[in-house]
């Protein structure tokens, strides 16, 4: 028996579609329902569904009267708050194609990225890093009070049209950005029991910030989908203080990186979550002492789920389908997938080879923009192939093995090491350097750099501060007498690590 999964698909969006309408037509039958509250240990910021609708196509309209027109691209720069889910489905609604990025990108970071799209306009708020770029600068002021603004009309289309980016980086070191049709969010549906087991009634607490991909997706957009009502914590808002907000807020669902479920362990040996069912995890891999610490300590389970940027997630458990011991979950109803060879063909059941998404699933992005190389390189016939080595069981379990590439995972982002590299290169008496991700515990692993030049690890971080995200930056700095090659010149990077583990010996 082969590794492939087909299931029924799912029934085609309408021929007029709109992302944005879609996310929010749940919500104008109950318009004075909690959409979403911004809560902290002391108190709560509330928004209804009416007032996020109207800000949503307020935003529409302001961003409108700039002169943007439909089909340009808006580079977001927005902190954690509110703003920045509306101003995302304000473009949305609009017509416009929104490009959110990471609070945290430096001057450098985000300068690169925008010469990647080049944007119409670059939507700005204060204290954030802004790019290098002849883009127009729209001040985050000018969407104040945007539910005061007339709403903009839902510019309806070809569900296949381009609705928004995301920025992922590439193997090759080169950030990607991710061309998401406007029928990503009607593919979304496929979570909903495949994952969440979200009702309309639920309160989903999402520990992750505003402007974070999977807090955008999964705690703001699929709860407003279902009406249920988003939880999300204030800016400032310690891991450890979550569960004091689980309870005082009533939250149902809580989402998060394993990285958080570890940091609220690490302050609270048990949980007193009355209505919370479950939770999810999602972004790196669930480990299974963490699994359990968080089970003993809280009485619920969590489901983990496996995703990218290209397909958001799409193999996960549920409370209708646990995943067995060691595996992460199932393909999602409504999902087409394999495990392929070499040769872009199915293997055998239990056999190792590449997770690969059908051409056919609605999810699944457009291409990468501007390089159609890249986005032809990700293909093998009918496939996209994600990178991810798994093995699929005869019951259709799946079970991560790791990544075929170098990619590094930071606290849920995907970090290629080679952009660490490129970076940390420029800075003086470095010498020859390589970055790889470290185990430090049974579940927990960080970025480490190794560098055979003079210069100190100090001012190694210094330099990497003013010039990386802080999700970038490796925690770990090593000199070491030369970096491991083999007879080729290439750098071996599993040896490595190994000599950075067993203590630098070259």
């Amino acid at each position: 028996m082969r590794s492939e999964f087909l299931s029924a698909p799912l029934p085609a969006p309408p021929a007029a579609f709109n992302m944005a309408a879609h996310v929010l037509a749940a919500g104008t039958a109950r318009p004075d329902k909690l959409a979403m509250q911004i809560v902290r240990p002391s108190g709560a910021e509330r928004w209804s569904y009416a007032r996020l609708i109207a800000a949503v196509r307020g935003a529409g309209t302001r961003l409108l009267e700039q002169g943007l027109v439909e089909g340009d691209r808006v580079l977001l720069r927005l902190g954690n708050g509110p703003e920045f889910p509306v101003a995302f489905l304000g473009a949305l609604a609009a017509g416009l194609i929104p490009v959110p990025t990471s609070a945290q990108l430096t001057a450098p970071e985000i300068t690169r990225l925008a010469h990647v799209i080049d944007p119409a306009a670059i939507l700005a708020g204060p204290d954030l890093a802004r790019p290098d770029h002849p883009a127009r600068v729209i001040e985050a002021s000018t969407l104040h009070r945007a539910e005061d603004a007339a709403p903009c009309a839902f510019q309806m289309g070809d569900p296949e049209r381009p609705g928004y980016m995301i920025f992922t980086s590439g193997t090759g070191g080169q950030p990607r950005a991710v061309v998401h049709a406007h029928r990503a969010i009607w593919a979304r549906q496929m979570m909903h029991q495949g994952w969440y087991a979200m009702r309309e009634a639920d309160r989903m607490l999402h520990a992750g910030a505003f402007n974070w991909t999977y807090t955008l997706g999964t705690g703001l957009m699929d709860p407003w989908t279902l009406g249920a009502t988003a939880l999300i914590p204030g800016a400032g808002v310690e891991p450890r203080s979550l569960p004091l907000l689980m309870k005082r807020f009533d939250a149902t669902l809580f989402a998060a990186a394993p990285g958080v479920f570890r940091q609220i362990l690490a302050h609270h040996a048990t949980l007193t979550l009355p209505r919370l069912r479950h939770s999810l995890s999602a972004g790196e891999a669930l480990p299974e002492q963490t699994r359990q610490a968080w089970e003993a300590a809280s009485g619920t389970p969590i489901y983990p789920a496996l995703g990218m940027s290209e397909c958001s997630t799409f193999i996960s458990a549920s409370p209708a389908r646990p995943a067995p011991p060691g595996a992460t979950g199932y393909p999602q109803p409504g999902r087409h997938i394999a495990v392929l060879d070499a040769d872009g063909l199915p293997v055998a059941r239990g056999t190792p080879g590449e997770l690969a998404v059908h051409e056919g699933d609605p999810g699944l992005y457009l291409g990468y923009w501007g390089a159609p190389e890249a986005s032809a390189a990700r293909r093998r016939g009918p496939w996209f192939v994600t990178g991810d080595m798994v093995s699929m069981a005869q019951d259709d379990a799946i079970t991560y093995l790791g990544r075929e590439d170098d990619m590094l995972n930071a606290g849920g982002f995907r970090v290629s090491p080679l952009e660490i590299e490129e970076t940390l290169a420029a800075c003086p008496d470095v010498g020859e350097l390589a970055a790889v991700e470290l185990a430090v515990k049974a579940d927990a692993s960080v970025i480490a750099l190794a560098y055979t030049g003079p210069v100190s690890a100090e001012s190694l971080a210094t330099f990497a501060q003013s010039r990386l995200a802080r999700y970038k930056q490796p925690r770990i700095y090593r000199r070491i007498a030369t970096l491991p090659r083999n007879r080729n010149g290439k750098l071996q990077r599993a040896a490595l690590r190994g000599m950075l583990t067993e203590g630098d010996r070259p």
